[in-house]
């Protein structure tokens, strides 16, 4: 998109926010850390929301934690007990449904609290391909999308922080630990605690941000860049992260040869 073309759509979304009492539902990814930018400088009074639950890796909390203080705005972390939600435990094909509704009335009930005006999420006009459930809930329970509604994608929303020096222009997209375990199959607290131990210690072993454990039962199959594939396999550590997944309780630790790519689990 044309520089000017993309500052008259950050304009949309300006005005959207201008004057109002906002709350940003905040995961410190790009999106929302950018809508919380702009919430700071037009609206009112803006709150951002984040919450800390079983699906969410406890190193996404602290540095959205730390990202709202860069940005100076009133920050609250509120926990939801994920797991202790049959309905979302369950895994059906409709979780994100589901999921998405009871965040947004978790938003709506401090939104009451705090007498503010509207509750603003980060979804973008590159995210509605295909089939969004989540995003159905949150249209229906009156949760805005200012960068969907004025037509605003990832890549604009990346060079708005990139301009802005908001030091996450870069950072990768992390889809909840849910999105790692097959339609169907329960979602424990001890499942999801075995998956982030995965993840962290490739992240750990190998500085690779963008990684995925992929729950199959006693199998954890692990899907990284392609580029990194080999260098991970050949690698010294190889064994410490075999150890470290088997220590939670996985029997056979694979690397998957395709690499990563977005809903694999569910395909």
């Amino acid at each position: 998109m044309a520089e000017r073309d993309r500052e008259h759509r950050f304009d949309e979304v300006r005005d959207m926010l201008r004057g109002k009492r906002v709350i940003v539902a905040f995961s410190g990814g790009v999106d929302s850390t950018v809508l919380a930018h702009i919430a700071a400088e037009v609206a009112t009074e803006t709150l951002l929301l984040t919450i800390d639950m079983q699906t969410v890796p406890q190193f996404e909390i602290d540095q959205a934690v730390d990202l709202a203080g860069r940005l100076g705005v009133e920050h609250k972390v509120t926990r939801f007990n994920w797991t202790g939600d049959n309905e979302l435990s369950a895994n059906r094909p409709d979780r994100c449904y589901h999921c998405k509704r009871s965040l947004a009335k978790l938003w709506l009930e401090v939104l009451r609290e705090r007498e503010m005006d509207l509750v603003v999420e980060g979804t973008n006009a590159t995210d509605v391909r295909g089939h969004r459930p989540g995003l159905e809930a949150l249209q229906e329970i009156g949760v805005v999308s200012p960068f969907l509604s004025a037509g605003i994608g990832k890549e604009d929303i990346r060079a708005y922080a990139r301009e802005r020096s908001l030091g996450i222009a870069e950072k990768p997209a992390q889809a909840c630990l849910a999105t790692r375990f097959p339609p169907n199959v329960e979602i424990t607290e001890e499942r999801l605690a075995m998956i982030e131990t995965v993840e962290n210690t490739v992240r750990e072993l190998y500085d690779i941000e963008c990684v995925r454990a992929r729950y199959h039962g006693d199998l954890v199959r692990i899907e990284l860049p392609h580029d990194r594939i080999a260098e991970v396999g050949q690698s010294s550590t190889l064994d410490d992260l075999v150890h470290a997944a088997k220590e939670t309780g996985f029997r056979f630790v694979t690397l998957d040869l395709e690499g990563y790519r977005s809903g694999s689990t569910s395909s």
